[in-house]
Order: C-alpha cells, then sequence, then structure tokens
C-alpha cells in the first residue's frame, strides 16, 4: 500500500510540477562502455543531509534499474552540485489610467505582481569519465522546490526529478 501511495504521488507531482533538463554530452563518446560508477570523494550537493541522502538513494535506485552498478573501481563519476533561485513571476496586472479631450494627454501605468515567488532549485549532474577525468554527460535540471514539503513529497520529488534527468542517459544516437 505504501508503493502504491508513492507511487501515485510521483505521478502527481511528475504531471503537476514542471521539471525541466538540459542536456549535453560528447558526441563522439562510446557509452556502452560505462557499466559501473561512483560518486566524487569530495561532492557537495549543497542541499541539506537529508535531502542529499534521498537524492542520492533516488539516484541509485534508478541506475540500478537500468543496469549500472556502484562500484569501488567505477568506470564513471558523478558529481552532483546544486543551487537555489528566486523564480521570476510572470503574472502581472496591468492598471492604466490615461487622459483625453482636446489635444491633451497624459498616462500612468503600474504592473501589480499576482502571487508569490517560487522557490527554484537547480541540480547539476556531471558524469566523469575515471579514465581521463574528462567530463563526458551533464544534465542541468530545474525544478519548483518547497522548502517546508513533507518529507514523502521531497522524496517523491527527487524521484520523479531522477528519472526525467535519466532520460537523457544514456543519449540515444
Amino acid at each position: 500500500m505504501k508503493n502504491l501511495y508513492l507511487l501515485l504521488t510521483v505521478i502527481l507531482l511528475t504531471s503537476c510540477s514542471s521539471i525541466r533538463v538540459n542536456y549535453d554530452y560528447e558526441k563522439t563518446r562510446d557509452f556502452t562502455q560505462y557499466k559501473t560508477y561512483n560518486y566524487f570523494s569530495d561532492v557537495n550537493t549543497g542541499m541539506s543531509e537529508l535531502d542529499s541522502k534521498r537524492l542520492f538513494k533516488a539516484f541509485d535506485d534508478a541506475m540500478q534499474s537500468r543496469g549500472y552498478t556502484l562500484s569501488q573501481t567505477p568506470d564513471f563519476l558523478v558529481d552532483i552540485k546544486s543551487s537555489e533561485f528566486q523564480q521570476q513571476r510572470n503574472n502581472n496586472v496591468g492598471v492604466g489610467v490615461g487622459g483625453s479631450g482636446r489635444n491633451v494627454g497624459g498616462g500612468i501605468s503600474i504592473g501589480l505582481p499576482i502571487g508569490q515567488s517560487q522557490l527554484g532549485r537547480e541540480i547539476i549532474f556531471d558524469f566523469v569519465d575515471e579514465s581521463n577525468d574528462q567530463l563526458f554527460w551533464q544534465a542541468v535540471s530545474e525544478s519548483n522546490y518547497k522548502p517546508n514539503a513533507s518529507p514523502e513529497k521531497r522524496e517523491a520529488q527527487f524521484i520523479a526529478l531522477v528519472e526525467k534527468v535519466l532520460e537523457g542517459f544514456p543519449p540515444k544516437k
């Protein structure tokens, strides 16, 4: 029952929230050579320790379901960095006053913001080849961030985010 609840929450979050991901990768790289991964020893996600654990668990589960193995002797290393930002409000109401009458004109216009601004979070995933220390794949994700969300909602958000990020790995040629 708990798994069903978590699955429904993930579906709800992915349908309601907007997770945007941009990918970049080295076109000449043979991605079939990569089977094992690990994290940089000095990874600093920029998130709380609990959120970092949630993100790493979601990432490990998703990678394992795709056939990759966490290893002490990895083929590639993963670095994860994040930052929070204030999203711009795009909703405004314009109020204007104009003059009329015989060659007399004037006007005042004011844009009033509607609603509250939201927090956003950018998370960057870098995949670096262990043998030559070169970046070969990168995903930059942006999503809404609610600092007061429950642990269950945070976990579901990270699962949805990682699934969206890993849709582009390995790249389809």
